[in-house]
């Protein structure tokens, strides 16, 4: 989108009337998307208008609508639920509803809606669209309005969000909340491990998700259940028995036994399977096993995943940009950014999966779930029920972290550990990264050396930022003397330099030319080649948490200005994303060059904000953002010109953004990414297996497995060279640099959009769903 172009939206704006409401169940991250569909509305010009309670409130009208400022949604977006209510309502469905609905926003001169809620309050957002001019000219017929009016407002446009825990909805990679959702099981299931280890006992965990077994498989996953059961892909029978000889065989080498159950599980013939029964079927059949039960019932959501601003700044975008002739839209996530969807298009393809589960179509149920979904699962069974295999190949592998430790490392380790040995492959694992490779420090892993690694944060093989260049002699020697036939190097930007020193080196030792492949894991979200690394998620969601806690602090209290810094080296994707999460007045740094006038036009602008309604501003500054303008020098800036008006403090989150368990996100990447890594190894050893060993030198051979939008891919070291800055250790192009004019817009700085790139439309079908997102 060009500044030509927001100027064109402004003028599109001004004027216009819209409204936004929740509907259905709350779920975390909505009161983010109100936030910005109000600021953005209110940004390009046009009134905005809260509707409370849902659907009825839109019925009720009156004080259920009112005007919106900016003021009006500030300090929602670290809260849980709705703050302008969510109510079921019997009468929105009726005719008689819609017309009451319909005279409210006539009245106040509304014709643009956008409703943030689940699929049932999506379709009837669309009914109440496709019906509008009928109701209208009954409005006219009855008296109750003019022709004049009805004329003024003849069409109504319709943007939806959805919001549902359950992710649930076909077309998006993730629903507003389900992360929140996830976060929330994690923690439960990461409370009762101890517990479970302590007395050797099974746990049964139920969760949420009456038609959709999302939750309850991403947290199986996530954690390593040992047996899981969700409604779309039922057990055969005699499933009780094959679950506790499972459970059985698994305590003599494991205290710890997790089973998780989808509150809408069934079997083959449609009859529930409640928690409770598999609780009694464990405790009855399993032998020197007590089973507890632990239900995840409706908690308060966790964290904030800031992509629901990204969905709310783009709802107002296909707001304005809607003619009559526009179909409703859906905004969802793809990849990483914002697409719309046909509302319908997304509607029906979701009832086409509880239309085959009820048809007991359950293979086909779980592929209209989408390729995300059917991966997952496909990958579940895979670790869930492989065993070591009892014949060797003739391959090995080495597994080592390299560069600081994140979030996800230990996920990713234990699924390639895991896969390599069902494959027959003798895996070593490296400590202390490149180094430990150099000084001979390895050792053959087990099945069980991985067990209970999920859940672990930091790097469980010990890691180190050296890089291979100095100690190559000695790192061409140990690959020789342990048989080393590849490499999985998980780590951040010195694993992808590292790897890239190896491959050219290649020339100058055979034993070099092995598969390479590297798995990206740093907070900092640095290394080339992917859109994502491992760890970065964690650390969004440790900042974000330590932020919201530092401006609680203040409550009560003067009005007080935040000056935070995070790490990221000069990468400043966790500093924006952190901002937006938040809801940051600046976040200051590298790529986005600043000077003493832009620090003075930033104190100036929020001195003005907390001269009005603002109690507390949040300075977010990337660690190396500048050279002179440091955490110090911003502080006393701010405390300076701002002295009279807040207060000023400072703080560094440091290392608490590495540390603390993985979040699902994370955990669930990662996962994948190991198995992904080792079914490409396995491949490339077939390939290249000759005369008694593996040798290859071809570039493809040495690679980093990254996600690119929506598509896992291995692009190969050489490759991704001549985009890289090294003296900076980040890419030369970074995505995430078009989300900078949303920050500001939303921290009320006039801004241009145009690195802002606009959802495009994606049609939702059989293809488009199929495609795995990572998430």
């Amino acid at each position: 989108m060009s500044s030509m172009d927001l100027e064109r939206l402004k003028m599109t704006g001004a004027g216009r009337a819209m409204a936004v409401l929740t509907s259905g169940g709350d779920a975390q991250g909505m009161n983010a998307a109100v936030r910005a569909v109000t600021r953005m509305g209110i940004y390009v010009g046009a009134q905005v208008y809260l509707i409370y309670e849902g659907y009825q409130g839109l019925v009720d009208g009156g004080d259920n609508i009112k005007l919106a400022h900016w003021h009006s949604v500030t300090n929602i977006i670290q809260q849980g639920g709705t703050v302008i209510g969510s109510a079921r309502c019997k009468t929105f469905p009726t005719r008689e509803g819609r017309l009451a609905a319909a005279f409210n926003l006539v009245k106040k001169g509304i014709t643009n809606l956008c409703v943030c809620g689940g699929d049932g309050s999506l379709t009837g957002a669309n009914v109440f669209r496709s019906e509008w001019s009928s109701l209208l000219e009954e409005l006219v017929e009855k008296g109750r309005i003019t022709d004049t009016l009805a004329k003024q407002h003849d069409h109504l446009n319709i943007v939806g969000l959805v919001g549902s825990i359950d992710n649930d909805f076909c077309g998006t990679d993730m629903t507003i909340g389900a992360d929140s959702a996830l976060h929330r099981i994690m923690e439960i299931i990461d409370a009762i491990m101890t517990t479970a280890q302590s007395h050797q006992r099974t746990f049964v965990l139920e969760v949420m998700g009456r038609h959709c077994g999302y939750l309850a498989l991403v947290s199986a996953l996530a954690s390593g259940a040992d047996w899981l059961l969700i409604p779309e892909s039922p057990p055969q029978e005699g499933w009780e028995d094959r679950m506790c000889s499972r459970l059985e065989s698994r305590t003599k080498g494991s205290r710890l036994n997790i089973i998780i159950v989808a509150e809408g599980a069934i079997d083959r013939s449609g009859k529930p399977i409640s928690s409770t029964y598999v609780k009694d079927v464990t405790i009855m059949l399993v032998n020197h096993c007590s089973s507890n039960l632990t239900g995840e019932s409706h908690l308060t959501p966790y964290a904030i995943f800031h992509f629901s601003s990204k969905l709310g700044v783009e709802a107002v975008i296909a707001l304005m940009e809607a003619s009559p002739g526009t179909p409703a839209c859906v905004i969802g996530l793809s990849g990483n950014h914002p697409v719309r969807l046909p509302l319908m298009e997304c509607v029906e393809m979701t009832k086409l999966v509880q239309k085959a589960m009820n048809e007991k179509r359950f293979d086909e149920a779980v592929k209209l779930r989408g390729g995300s979904f059917e991966n997952n699962w496909n990958i579940y069974k895979l670790l869930a029920f492989q065993k070591p295999s009892q014949s060797e190949s003739n391959f090995s592998l080495a597994v080592l972290n390299v560069g600081a430790p994140a979030a996800g490392m230990n996920s990713a380790a234990r699924s390639a550990v895991r896969l390599a040995l069902a494959q027959g492959h003798k895996v070593y694992a490296v400590n202390d990264g490149y180094q430990g490779l150099a000084n001979g420090a390895v050792f053959e892993m087990e099945w069980h050396s991985v067990a209970g690694w999920t859940g672990q944060g930091g790097s469980l093989l010990g890691t180190k930022r050296t890089l291979p260049n100095k100690h190559m002699e000695k790192i061409v020697e140990t690959i020789s003397k342990f048989n080393i036939s590849a490499l999985l190097v998980i780590g951040g930007f010195e694993a992808y330099e590292g790897v890239l020193q190896l491959f050219e080196a290649r020339s100058r030792y055979d034993e070099l030319c092995i598969p390479m492949c590297v798995i990206p894991a740093t907070i900092s979200n640095n290394v080339p080649g992917t859109d994502f690394s491992l760890g970065a998620d964690t650390a969004v969601n440790a900042a974000m948490e330590g932020c919201d806690k530092i401006k609680q602090s203040a409550s009560g209290t003067k009005r007080r200005v935040f000056v935070v810094e995070t790490m990221g080296g000069f990468c400043g994707y966790l500093a924006t994303s952190t901002g937006i999460a938040v809801g940051a007045d600046a976040a200051y740094i590298f790529e986005d060059p600043f000077n003493i006038h832009d620090l003075k036009t930033n104190v100036e602008h929020l001195s003005e904000k907390m001269k009005k309604d603002i109690q507390r501003g949040l300075i977010l500054r990337n660690e190396k953002c500048h050279e002179n303008y440091t955490t110090d020098f911003i502080h006393k800036l701010y405390s300076s010109e701002g002295k009279g008006i807040f207060d000023c403090r400072v703080n560094v989150l440091g290392h608490l953004q590495q540390g603390g368990a993985p979040s699902p996100f994370d955990r669930n990447f990662g996962t994948k990414l190991g198995v992904r890594a080792i079914q490409w190894i396995s491949e490339r050893f077939q390939e290249n297996f000759r005369q008694g060993r593996v040798f290859t030198n071809s570039p493809d051979t040495a690679c980093v497995l990254g996600l690119n939008r929506k598509v896992i891919k291995f692009t190969p070291v050489a490759e991704l060279k001549a985009v890289t800055d090294f003296e900076h250790r980040m890419p030369k192009v970074q995505w995430w640099y078009n989300l900078r004019p949303m920050l500001k817009m939303l921290a009320k700085y006039q801004t241009s959009f145009c690195e802002y790139v606009p959802g495009e439309i994606e049609h939702v079908t059989r293809r488009s769903i199929s495609i795995d997102s990572g998430f």
